[in-house]
């Protein structure tokens, strides 16, 4: 099992120092910040390899990934609202034992993710094939949409396991929000304004990364290598999330 704690310390640096912005700090300045927090939020690594393992799950067309991407950042953001409006208002705390097997929750969702990836790959779900137009050009075919029986991910899905990370990350967010400003009125519009802010970061993201991964030039070892490459690391991930809980 690897330690996770490298690949969030730059976050939680960077998480840390935009919240000291926040403190006493005016509404614009908390507006940018709390936007800032936002756009952040969404490249925390248990984000990226979930929805990477979900979109990838899929076959990777940008449009698709974009539209799950946006799903997934749309559960994870009205859970944020629904649980951290009344958190912040009462000046409460998640449950610790709902707060940790939400975790544990998230890390078997991600090893199930990293899992369908390698069963897809092992199926030949994303193999690539090209053949020749006149005059001389070649064309690309690659297998997206079924095989072997696997439908593809459903914006449905996507939500539930967006809301499933906003339950397990909530707790931190409001816990930022409530020591870096001083009144519960400022708190609840940072919060309304982050929660859309990692919505469009994650989308934004997995588009971008599913674009990069799929051009003609790349396409072809994304398939044959980085696919299966990418959920068999998903899948230690998941396991060494659960133990880090």
């Amino acid at each position: 099992m690897f330690d996770l704690e490298p690949l969030y310390a730059p976050a939680e640096r960077l998480d840390h120092l935009l919240g000291s912005l926040l403190d006493g700090a005016g509404l614009g300045l908390v507006l940018v910040a709390a936007l800032a927090l936002g756009m952040r939020h969404a490249s925390d690594p248990d984000h990226l390899v979930a929805v990477t393992s979900l979109v990838a799950g899929d076959g990777g067309a940008t449009r698709e990934a974009a539209r799950l991407g946006a799903w997934w950042g749309f559960g994870h953001g009205a859970t944020l609202i629904a649980l951290g409006v009344p958190l912040i208002v009462l000046g409460a705390r998640l449950p610790a034992w709902l707060e940790g097997g939400a975790e544990k929750a998230v890390a078997l969702v991600i090893v199930a993710l990293g899992l369908r990836v390698v069963w897809r790959w092992l199926r030949g779900g994303y193999s690539v094939s090209a053949h020749a137009h006149p005059p001389g050009g070649e064309h690309r075919h690659v297998r997206r949409d079924r095989v072997h029986g696997h439908r593809r991910r459903t914006p449905g899905q996507a939500f539930a396991i967006g809301a499933l990370h906003g339950l397990a990350g909530t707790g931190a967010v409001v816990l930022l929000l409530l020591a870096a400003l001083p009144g519960t009125a400022e708190a609840v519009v940072a919060l309304a304004v982050f929660a859309p802010a990692s919505v469009i970061s994650m989308t934004a993201c997995t588009a971008a990364l599913t674009w990069f991964l799929t051009r003609p030039r790349l396409e072809t070892a994304y398939r044959r290598v980085l696919l299966p490459t990418l959920g068999v690391g998903a899948v230690a991930f998941g396991i060494a999330f659960a133990g880090a809980g």
